[in-house]
């Protein structure tokens, strides 16, 4: 075992490892929770049924399978990614479904299908056809090494925007979906209007806690999870989570229903629902010709914005982490980055097949690696934890979204770091990653931000003199989002 994932070579030992794998299991094991809350808009009782059944649609149903099918997936699809990690690349790093990718899913697809009259079981399938073939692309270019090539050639200033302006955008979704900000016909948004809500419950009898407490336990969970990390407990995010759990039912004086059958219906629906998507000719068809998708060049541009945004999430995310662990080669890139690529990719075609959104290389691998890990080893400890997950779906079921929501912050807390290394004193740098940074949340879209920024980039580049050869790839990849911005509703 010492030999197989070097762990003599790389200076670590067993005990460091394991340890190094829990850490980093407890630092993202969130995402068992919050991912098919983000796929399925919370679910049965969520805010995507709410809407719909405002807009006299009743889509509970369905969205329940939805949220049981991609709690079972999205638990495999980081198993089967994290096992890859560990055999194939042997790199203490941890994979699971993207956060803000799998927002994007819920945009382009569910909700999409729930508002634009379509099934949203057939939605989803489509959406699941093109995750799967974004992944072939993208192991596509693993193999031929075009994946890296690209990468590299992107400009410094959003290399590090995009991260940045991803880690806004889920934080925006944390802080919507507790309820501590709320829209404003005049301002636009505003922080949660706690005299309003006690003031209309006075008057019209209402329960003003239905919009205060959420907020209030949201805020209170971001603070625990500061206070942990700066004291080092580990798992402070999962810790938070269970704690503003409990919190809220207290607050709220309800009492969890707890229901182990749930454990069996969803298998059932992952069976019936999930992993049957892509091997159905329907979903293929309404990939590419029918709503929600709408058509061929709608297909082609979501499917090129599901590979760039996770390229450049599992990117920023290798360097990142292996630099912390001092893994870098001698021209600075991770070691084995190739075939931590490879891994990216096959895991996100396993997660499509499976039935969930994009699988990517977690940013809070970064946690077992300040443990010390260094080695496959703890990647495989960190896929020997998620299994255990398979059958805590009860649990799941009644984590409400007020208690997860601190997680969604505190990672765009971790992912806005990157932001601090753009060069803010060269204007060419500065404006085109600022753009990236904030069209992201305020578009309510990561490509869109990412387009904006890169179409930024290419214009000042060219009027200042600073056009290189190398930026022709950042040149298509900017006319590439024009088309969309032209052709495609996002």
């Amino acid at each position: 075992m010492d030999k197989f994932f070097k762990i003599s070579e790389r200076g670590s030992d067993v005990r460091t490892e394991i340890m190094g794998g829990l850490t980093t299991f407890f630092a993202m094991a969130y995402i068992v929770f919050v991912n098919p809350n983000q796929v399925a808009g919370e679910g049965a009782t969520g805010w995507l049924a709410g809407a719909a059944a405002e807009a006299g649609m009743d889509v509970s149903a369905q969205l329940g399978q939805i949220w049981n099918s991609v709690f079972i997936a999205s638990i495999i699809g980081a198993i089967i990614g994290t096992l890859l990690m560990a055999f194939v690349a042997k790199m203490p790093f941890a994979q699971a479904c993207g956060m803000g990718l799998n927002a994007f899913f819920c945009s382009s697809f569910i909700s999409a299908s729930v508002f634009g009259g379509v099934n949203v079981i057939e939605g989803y399938h489509a959406g699941m056809v093109i995750i799967f073939i974004s992944g072939l692309v993208f192991l596509l270019l693993s193999v031929t090494g075009a994946r890296e090539y690209i990468a590299k050639a992107l400009p410094d200033c959003l290399k590090k925007a995009i991260p940045a302006g991803i880690g806004l955008f889920i934080a925006m979704i944390g802080l919507k979906n507790a309820g501590l900000i709320q829209a404003n016909q005049y301002t636009f948004v505003q922080f949660v209007d706690i005299h309003g809500a006690i003031t209309d419950a006075n008057a019209n009898g209402t329960d003003w806690k239905l919009a205060v407490v959420p907020a209030l336990v949201a805020f209170v969970g971001l603070l625990l999870i500061a206070i942990f990390e700066h004291y080092h407990v580990k798992g402070s995010v999962i810790l938070s989570i269970l704690i503003c759990s409990v919190l809220y039912y207290v607050c709220m004086t309800e009492v969890p229903n707890f229901d182990l059958s749930a454990i069996g219906q969803t298998f059932k629906d992952f069976g019936e629902v999930g992993i049957v998507g892509i091997f159905d000719g329907q979903a293929w068809s309404d990939a590419f010709v029918n709503a929600p998708v709408g058509g061929v060049f709608n297909a082609i541009m979501l499917i090129i914005t599901f590979c760039l945004v996770d390229m450049f999430d599992t990117i920023g995310t290798l360097y990142g982490t292996a630099s912390q662990a001092g893994m870098l080669d001698e021209n600075g890139d991770p070691i084995d980055v190739n075939k931590s690529m490879l891994c990216d990719s096959v895991a996100t075609v396993a997660g499509a097949v499976l039935g969930t959104s994009t699988v990517t290389t977690f940013v809070e691998s970064s946690s077992g690696v300040a443990a010390g890990a260094r080695t496959g080893l703890a990647s495989l400890v960190t896929s020997i934890c998620f299994a255990l997950c398979l059958f805590l779906s009860p649990l799941a079921s009644i984590i409400p979204s007020a208690a997860t929501a601190p997680a969604l912050i505190y990672v765009g807390v971790l992912m806005m770091k990157s932001f601090a290394k753009v060069n803010m004193d060269d204007i060419t740098s500065a404006v085109p990653a600022f753009l990236a940074l904030i069209m992201m949340p305020l578009t309510y879209s990561i490509a869109n931000g990412i387009g904006i920024g890169a179409i930024a980039y290419v214009v000042l580049s060219a009027v200042t003199g600073k056009y290189q050869k190398k930026d022709i790839i950042i040149t298509i990849i900017a006319l590439l989002f024009m088309l969309k911005f032209v052709f495609v509703t996002m």
